[in-house]
């Protein structure tokens, strides 16, 4: 994770407005970031650790787009 990368996620964390669905997805790649297993951020932010381990995938395969709703049809 870069600097920048750990600073907007730090920075949707910390702001009102940010979505509560991208402050707990942006709290789980923070949490993996320092080290804490699967399962330790999966209790810590009281996710299900399939939840976990998706929003680590997908932030590893996408960066920070992929934290962001991908657009569905309809």
């Amino acid at each position: 994770m870069t600097d920048a990368q750990r600073a907007a996620l730090e920075g949707w964390v910390r702001r009102r407005t940010t979505a509560q669905a991208l402050a707990q997805r942006s709290r789980i790649v923070l949490e993996c970031a320092e080290g804490y297993s699967i399962i330790e951020v999966s209790r810590r932010l009281r996710a299900s650790p399939d939840t976990v381990r998706a929003w680590r995938r997908r932030f590893l395969e996408r960066g920070l787009g992929g934290l962001c709703d991908d657009l569905r049809p309809g």
